[in-house]
């Protein structure tokens, strides 16, 4: 069974106190493309991506049985389908248990969850490496988190000693989880680092303003579409790139997430070199997304739509160094 094989492959990612956080089934990659299935401290998500969503019914329950008798610590099963015909159903229904964990410990840093707030589960998976890196590179910097969602990667800068974080995004709600993720953590509270604004205008704010940043997270949607402007990581990332540079101090860092399934990673790469010609930025790192998102040697069957080398993932995560004038 595909399930039980991807289990075993991922024995070292449980911990006895079950608080971690992990693709526990990457289906698209490891045999059946209809369903994903991540594991939050002790709530299963499983995701419906089947494109008529009662075709994958039997298939979900077997899922639900298989784990439920395999951890008997399970305590929530939730169901996320991503065609559901009301928003309960895209942003999860509960199969079993009557209640979702609202927090996993990661790298030895809690994160807030609201596992059922919308499709998304309030916490990407794929950035965790990323997340480590933040916490072993950005103690004492200076470091805004654009586009922040839950602000997961604030979180981690803030973890590694940060001197300041400024999250912002569009939503309230979202940036909301994100403290209660600092007050989980002990982290000190400033509502003027929590800044719910457009990031075009606001890129514009923090310019005229002279503020200035050691690390920049450019993590956006793959599209979105404001007055102020558009984002299309297949069209723009340049675009958003050169929105932010002028933030970075000399010697700083730029971190651009780039999650467009049918780009491929030598078109990415060559958005980046181009960018790099002028000398006043560097490619640095790319770091790898985890090998329970990309599937393992002996589990992976399946193939991403478009090649992502050199990176290991269509989620394309680079570090690039600025070089001020």
């Amino acid at each position: 069974m595909e399930l039980n094989k991807a289990i075993t492959a991922r024995a070292s990612l449980f911990d006895k106190k079950h608080q971690s956080a992990f693709r526990l089934f990457n289906g698209f990659l490891e045999g059946n493309p209809d369903i994903a299935i991540d594991l939050y401290a002790q709530t299963i998500v499983i995701h419906n991506y089947a494109a008529f969503p009662d075709t994958g019914k039997e298939t979900i329950q077997e899922a639900k049985d298989f784990l439920l008798e395999e951890f008997s610590w399970i305590k929530a099963i939730l169901l996320k389908t991503r065609k559901g015909k009301t928003p309960q159903e895209k942003n999860g229904i509960l199969l079993y248990g009557e209640k979702a964990d609202n927090r996993i410990r990661e790298h030895g840093v809690w994160y807030a969850l609201d596992l059922r707030m919308n499709r998304d589960a309030s916490l990407y998976l794929d950035t965790r490496n990323l997340r480590k890196w933040a916490i072993e590179n950005l103690g004492n910097k200076r470091v805004l988190n654009t586009f922040a969602y839950t602000g997961s990667l604030g979180v981690a800068a803030q973890a590694g000693g940060a001197s300041k974080v400024v999250q912002t995004d569009l939503s309230k709600k979202f940036l909301n989880v994100g403290k209660t993720s600092y007050t989980l953590n002990g982290f000190p509270i400033d509502k003027k680092d929590f800044q719910k604004e457009d990031f075009w205008a606001h890129i514009n704010q923090l310019k005229r303003a002279k503020e200035y940043f050691d690390c920049v997270f450019l993590d956006p949607p793959f599209f979105a579409e404001t007055k102020r402007g558009r984002v299309d990581l297949s069209e723009n990332s340049a675009r958003l790139i050169n929105k932010v540079r002028p933030l970075i101090n000399d010697g700083g860092y730029l971190i651009t997430i780039n999650n467009a399934l049918f780009l491929s990673g030598i078109e990415y790469m060559k958005t980046l070199e181009s960018l790099c010609k002028d000398g006043y930025l560097e490619l640095e790192q790319i770091i790898p997304v985890p090998k329970d998102f990309t599937g393992y040697e002996n589990t992976r069957v399946g193939k991403l739509p478009v090649d992502p080398n050199p990176f290991n993932h269509s989620t394309k995560i680079a570090v690039l160094r600025i070089k001020r004038k």
